[in-house]
């Protein structure tokens, strides 16, 4: 079914009598010439690119919950691409002109608004690197702005420049970035993968994997053995547990990020705005309520729940940003398990076992990623080659030294 303002339109007169499903529930094959384990927004993508652009459709998305159940209905929804070092930049770049497209591309409203990221900084010494920054945006082919301490005011007047701890100095704006609908984004990807012939098995949990003679030749689940020609892992914070399955001991950690919704309000927050003294993020969403984060919890957990002292944490810093918020009532809260690399940079590639690839450690870049992971995912998975973008994303660069060390990207495991 294509959706349209014309299916709108009839459908209403019809009653919404004949609306179809958004996907199938398929039984599962006994082989597939491809396995993705995880049904969150990379798996998903990974099985929308392969299919629509590598035309393989032979594909199995196995998801041990529902779609939309993990990370992908757990974040705060930021898209940018406002990264600095060359590993890095062009592939969020990438994303972002999949998301400028997504919805026409996979005929799915996910919401994507581009109403923009505001960096804030707070010393000479964080101007001066987010003019660095910029300037690496820009020669990626991204857009990049520095504003003056006048050019934020105008921006965002709410803002506590008279009696701030630490005063503004400006900020590092892209226009282009903004939010989308997380949970929409996956269904997108859901709909537009099984459209083309791919099977998503959702309560479908992988339990281990087959191996013959050290090759991966398919996944054991708790609905039986599934062989396949290849099999992609891209389960997030499930990382370790679900690679201890194939003998391999990753360079990962998983950690709680929580996120945090207020009452709906009145339009205040233009977009979405980061606070540069301390780690706080903030915007709005079209229902009025303020969406915001900060740190990882910093102790190891597979727990979707976070702690007090973070939300203690992230209000204080909200606080000391945007004062006027202090009476809004908080809504509700959860916690995403985070799959944490070493140096904050994500894993695409292929694994020491044949016929077993990854994608993982995307820390606080996951859900921004999501189109260009798939895309790069379902590229290597196609073609046994990393894609132009993601050359960089090798599981072996810690042992090698070939670190993608960038604090832009989010928190590191070993720094708390």
């Amino acid at each position: 079914m294509h959706y349209s303002a014309w299916s709108l339109f009839w459908q209403g007169l019809k009653g919404n009598t004949d609306w179809k499903p958004a996907w199938r529930e398929p039984q599962p094959k006994g082989r597939y010439d491809v396995i993705i384990v995880g049904g969150g927004g990379h798996g998903l993508a990974a099985a929308y690119y392969l299919s629509s652009v590598y035309g393989i459709t032979n594909v199995a998305v196995i998801e041990k919950g529902w779609i939309g159940s993990g990370n992908a209905g757990r974040n705060t929804t930021i898209i940018r691409s406002n990264y600095l070092l060359p590993g890095n930049e062009p592939f969020y770049e990438l994303s972002m002109k999949l998301w400028e497209g997504l919805e026409q591309d996979f005929n799915f409203n996910a919401m994507v608004s581009q109403r923009g990221v505001l960096n804030l900084c707070h010393t000479d010494g964080q101007r001066d690197a987010y003019a660095r920054r910029g300037n690496a945006m820009l020669m990626a082919g991204a857009d990049a702005v520095l504003l003056d301490p006048v050019g934020v005011r105008r921006m965002c007047p709410f803002l506590d420049f008279d009696n701030a701890r630490f005063p503004i100095k400006g900020g590092l704006w892209q226009k282009r970035g903004g939010t989308a609908r997380h949970d929409a984004v996956v269904w997108g990807y859901a709909r537009g993968a099984d459209s083309r012939g791919v099977d998503i098995i959702q309560n479908c949990e992988v339990t281990g994997f087959v191996m013959e003679n050290g090759v991966c030749k398919g996944v054991e689940t708790s609905r039986g053995t599934i062989m396949a020609g290849k099999v992609g892992v891209s389960v997030a914070g499930s990382s370790g547990r679900v690679m201890a399955g194939a003998g391999m001991r990753l360079p990962i950690e998983s950690h709680v990020l929580q996120a945090f919704v207020s009452e709906g309000l009145k339009p205040i927050i233009p977009g979405v705005v980061t606070y540069g003294a301390g780690h706080f993020y903030i915007s709005q969403s079209d229902k009025g309520g303020l969406v915001f984060g900060g740190d990882i919890d910093g102790y190891n957990s597979y727990a979707q729940r976070g702690n007090l002292p973070v939300v203690e944490d992230v209000c204080e810093s909200g606080m000391a940003l945007v004062p006027m918020i202090g009476r809004a009532r908080l809504l509700r809260m959860w916690g995403g398990v985070m799959d944490m690399s070493m140096d904050g940079s994500p894993i695409i590639d292929k694994t020491p076992v044949d016929g077993l690839y990854f994608n993982g450690g995307w820390c606080y870049g996951g859900f921004k990623a999501t189109p260009a992971s798939g895309y790069c995912f379902a590229h290597l998975l196609a073609t046994d080659v990393p894609h132009p973008t993601a050359t960089a994303y090798r599981l072996d660069r810690f042992r090698t030294g070939a670190v993608i060390d960038e604090k832009g990207a989010g928190a590191q495991p070993n720094l708390h």
